[in-house]
C-alpha cells in the first residue's frame, strides 16, 4: 500500500474536525469507509495515529505525520497548479474562534472542499485577538474575527453585526433580580472581545462581579451555563436552544460584536473563493 491522496485527505479532515462522522462528511465518504482508510494508514506506518473516543485525538505519532501528509498533499496541489489552469489550484490557512467553528466549520469546509477539491486548507482555531497578531505576522491568508468595524484594516470586510446578549439557563433568566451579588460570569479567558465587553459594561455600571468559570471552549462554557454555574454574553444567533436571554433592568446593556473577515492581499484567487463561501454562509 502507498500512501494515496485520498487516504491523506481522509486523515487531515479527521485530525481537523476530530470527529468521524464530520470527517465523513467533509469527503464525500461514508464514516465506515473513512474508518477503514484509517486503520489501513495506521497498519502501514506501522504506529497508532488516532485515540478513538468520544471526541477523536491524535498521538505524539499522529501530530507528526499530519505536517507531512500536509505536505505531500501541498506539493500535489504545486504541481497541478502548474499544468492545470481551468481550476483553483493551492493552499491557504484559514483562522477563525473556536464558538465559530464549533457552530459553522464543519457544514463550511464540507462544501467548499467539494466545490474546490484542489484546494487544500489549513485551519486553526484560537481566540480573537490571537488570532489577530498571528494574522499581522502573516500566520494567516484569512481570518475570521470577532472586533470592531474593520475599516482600519485595508482588505476587511464586515460580514455580521449584532448585540450580544446576557444569557443564562432558565433559572437565572427567569429569577435573575433574585440572584445575590456578585454576578457570577462563565467567560472566555483573556483576551477574549465578549468578555472585555462584559467586564466593562458590568463596571461601569459598578456592579460587583465575580469569573466562577472560564474556558476557550464554546461547548464548555454551554454546559456550564446550563449546569447554573453563571452567566455568559453571547449574540443572538450564537445562543442554543437550552439557553435563554436575560431581561433585568439590572443588568447594563451590551455593545454589538462585529464579525469581520481580513486578508491580507485582494488578487489572490483561492483566498477570495473562500472569503466569497463564508461571506454568503454568514449572511445567509
Amino acid at each position: 500500500m502507498h500512501l494515496d491522496t485520498v487516504t491523506l485527505q481522509c486523515y487531515l479532515a479527521l485530525s481537523l474536525t476530530k470527529s468521524f462522522t464530520k470527517a465523513a462528511k467533509m469527503v464525500g465518504r461514508t464514516q465506515s469507509a473513512l474508518s477503514q482508510q484509517i486503520s489501513r494508514l495506521e497498519h502501514l506506518l506501522g504506529k497508532q495515529l488516532v485515540l478513538r473516543g468520544k471526541v477523536v485525538s491524535l498521538t505524539n505519532e499522529g501530530e507528526m505525520f499530519r505536517s507531512y501528509a500536509t505536505k505531500i498533499l501541498e506539493l500535489q496541489l504545486e504541481a497541478l497548479s502548474i499544468f492545470n489552469k481551468n481550476d483553483l489550484h493551492g493552499s491557504l490557512k484559514f483562522g477563525l474562534p473556536e464558538d465559530f467553528a464549533t457552530l459553522f466549520l464543519a457544514d463550511v469546509l464540507s462544501e467548499f472542499v467539494r466545490i474546490h477539491p484542489h484546494i487544500l486548507l489549513n485551519v486553526e482555531c484560537d481566540l480573537t485577538l490571537n488570532l489577530f497578531d498571528r494574522f499581522k505576522s502573516n500566520s494567516f491568508d484569512l481570518v475570521l474575527l470577532k472586533m470592531s468595524k474593520p475599516e482600519d484594516f485595508p482588505h476587511g470586510v464586515d460580514v455580521w453585526t449584532e448585540k450580544l446578549e446576557w444569557v443564562g439557563n432558565h433559572d437565572w433568566a427567569d429569577n435573575f433580580d433574585e440572584k445575590v451579588s456578585p454576578i457570577q460570569l462563565v467567560l472566555s479567558p483573556q483576551p477574549c472581545v465578549y468578555r472585555t465587553h462584559a467586564i466593562q459594561a458590568l463596571e461601569n455600571d459598578l456592579l460587583q462581579w465575580q469569573l466562577v468559570f472560564s474556558s476557550t471552549s464554546y461547548s464548555s462554557k454551554v454546559a456550564a451555563v446550563k449546569a447554573g454555574l453563571g452567566i455568559t454574553v453571547l449574540p443572538r444567533a450564537m445562543i442554543p436552544h437550552n439557553l435563554k436571554i436575560i431581561k433585568s433592568k439590572i443588568l447594563p446593556p451590551l455593545n454589538d460584536t462585529h464579525v469581520s473577515l481580513l486578508k491580507h492581499k485582494t488578487d489572490n484567487p483561492v483566498v477570495n473563493s473562500l472569503e466569497e463561501f463564508v461571506i454568503n454562509i454568514l449572511e445567509h
